[in-house]
């Protein structure tokens, strides 16, 4: 059961229920150790956060940024700030200086809260060319500041400001005063055609958000949480307030890279991801199979032929395995998968919602084969994350989102867009009202640009409507339903389809270049002095054009990929060509590429 308590009193709330016992964990890179920090502590340090905020003069509703990738300071400014009816505005922490600028000024923010050396180095030259930016907070203690800057405090003495409460009676003012609707989010997203918008999130869809979540997910105050992706997307943090709200304990994992070794020492119940971590680690184990003996391999291909049938076939559809399958499961979870999940740090998995991007059939299978419960679930950062998800109760179909949340309407429009309407759903973007007003219709339905359908109670994603290409011969293509498809190989990194207004389907690859140098190696005996010589290898390139035909033989002839090209360097967010969710921003690839996209439709 989740408390109902409002966000600005909830972590004093669940320390009144839990006192001394763990609400977050977070590793100190200095010592290398797992810190905790308790209910009791987390509720104390809000409390200084928002006298503190009051001692620097933050208005109700202004705004104030959030510039950090995960730390246990994020969650402290944030609650901080609800506790007086501040609005928080979370950047990712790989935002851009012409990013930061833009969101500063459109958002008139006086107080950046920053993370580490990269976020203070661009907000420190923001605040030079943004004069209303008053004051840098620094949640780090490794910063080195720059000799310039006259203004910047460390988190500590912010917390100072608030020492003995000066301000308890205002802050307990205004949080009475908190009014349903008032923001308490605005998500700037990143925007894959270049526009960043911000979505307001309010106080009442947060509430609604976390009622609906009741019954849905078998979530509890029993649960340890590995926090993986970033606060600022709206995944996570709906995901953590929803935790928060259920008492589970919070691990923050502070950098990306370190998720996996987080995972091996922490041991989460849950963890929210996105569908590329289980490539990664779908493609890891495979693998761990491709280099095993063939001892070891027929006993890990049987093992995960046996979870597919017993889980999939049978679990997931609501039936009872036979007696037979049931005992060779058993046999199997004991022994090969639990080997398996340990190798992972997930031997303690009650369930991982997996989102953000379409889920490769496979992959989903074989989650569900080594007995970890993947939920599906779809959700825009307009919609406060979840639409639908899994059910725990119901049938569960591979490529479904699930079934939706309690308290969403769904409906359909032309070309079968979703849209969506209720107390989870945006009432618009922030200082943004032509793109409000053509987002959001006179019934106050919100067009999500998604393409779907609902069958027997779950729903299903086809497309992204403004992706759809259709090729000069006017037929059309699904790019993210082949790039799914495609990008399960193990040689893929990333796969970009290319299509509209071309006569056939093209693709740019960027290859697991360690992988497929081994490849060669082995293979084909061939070594090479860089990966540029490798990217153009004609054999190289019929290796892979042989492995995309295998994988995309299910698909209608003038939707198969004809050429490819490999890219001897990643795409990147320097040059623009990603979002800060890593996301892959089309007309950005469509213009850096641009001369080996027209020489892979060279007659």
């Amino acid at each position: 059961m989740y408390s109902t308590s409002p966000l600005s009193t909830l972590i004093h709330d669940q320390a009144n229920k839990y006192g001394e016992r763990t609400a977050m964990m977070y590793r100190d890179y200095n010592e290398n150790v797992w810190k905790d920090i308790s209910w009791n502590e987390f509720s104390r340090r809000v409390r200084l956060a928002s006298n503190a905020l009051l001692k620097m003069g933050v208005k109700v509703q202004e705004n104030i940024a959030v510039f950090s990738q995960n730390m246990p300071e994020c969650l402290v400014t944030d609650f901080g700030a609800y506790g007086i009816r501040a609005v928080t505005i979370p950047f990712y922490a790989t935002s851009s200086e012409m990013q930061v600028k833009y969101m500063v000024s459109d958002a008139s923010i006086r107080y950046i809260f920053v993370g580490e050396q990269y976020q203070y180095d661009t907000a420190l030259r923001v605040q030079q060319l943004a004069p209303q930016v008053e004051k840098l907070i620094l949640m780090s203690k490794d910063i080195e500041r720059d000799e310039r800057d006259q203004t910047s405090i460390t988190y500590e003495d912010f917390l100072a400001l608030g020492e003995g409460l000066p301000f308890a009676k205002e802050v307990e003012k205004r949080s009475s005063e908190l009014q349903i609707d008032d923001l308490a989010n605005i998500l700037y997203t990143s925007g894959t055609t270049g526009l960043s918008k911000g979505v307001m999130l309010t106080h009442r869809m947060y509430n609604a958000a976390i009622r609906g979540h009741n019954g849905a997910i078998n979530l509890s105050d029993a649960d340890l949480i590995m926090n993986f992706l970033p606060f600022t997307h709206v995944f996570e943090r709906g995901w953590t307030y929803l935790c928060i709200a259920a008492g589970a304990t919070l691990a923050v994992n502070l950098k990306p890279q370190d998720v996996l070794k987080s995972m091996k020492e922490v041991h989460p119940t849950c963890m929210c991801a996105v569908p590329r971590f289980w490539e990664k680690v779908y493609s890891g184990v495979k693998e761990k199979i491709r280099n095993s003996s063939a001892v070891q391999r027929l006993l890990m291909h049987d093992a995960l032929k046996i979870g597919r049938e017993y889980n999939v076939t049978y679990r997931l559809n609501g039936k009872k395995p036979p007696l037979a399958l049931e005992l060779k499961y058993r046999f199997y979870e004991k022994t090969i998968i639990s080997l398996l999940l340990q190798n992972l740090g997930l031997e303690r998995g009650n369930f991982f919602p997996t989102a953000g991007a379409a889920i490769p059939k496979e992959v989903e299978e074989f989650v569900h084969s080594a007995g970890i419960m993947m939920i599906a679930g779809y959700g825009l950062t307009e919609s406060t994350a979840t639409v639908s998800c899994d059910r725990w109760t119901q049938k569960i179909t591979m490529g479904s989102v699930g079934r939706v949340l309690d308290g969403v309407e769904v409906s359909f429009g032309e070309n079968n867009e979703i849209l969506l309407r209720g107390d989870t759903i945006t009432k618009g973007y922030y200082r943004k009202a032509e793109v409000t007003e053509r987002s959001i219709d006179k019934d106050g339905w919100f067009h999500t640009g998604d393409a779907g359908y609902m069958k027997d109670g779950e729903l299903y994603l086809t497309d992204r409507i403004k992706d759809l290409f259709k090729t000069s011969n006017g037929k059309y293509i699904a790019p993210q339903l082949l790039e799914s498809k495609l990008s399960v190989d193990r040689y893929i990194d990333q796969i970009v389809i290319i299509a509209d207004q071309r006569k056939f389907v093209s693709a740019l690859i960027i290859p697991e270049y360690d992988i497929l140098m081994e490849e060669a190696r082995i293979h084909l005996g061939k070594t090479f002095s860089s990966r540029a010589e490798m990217c153009a290898d004609p054999d190289i390139n019929r290796m892979m054009m042989f492995r995309l035909d295998t994988l995309q033989q299910e698909f209608a002839h003038y939707e198969q990929v004809k050429r490819i090209t490999l890219l001897p360097e990643p795409f990147s967010l320097e040059k623009g060509e990603l979002t800060n969710t890593l996301k892959v921003r089309r007309p950005v690839l469509n213009e850096n590429y641009k001369e080996i996209i027209e020489k892979m439709y060279e007659e």
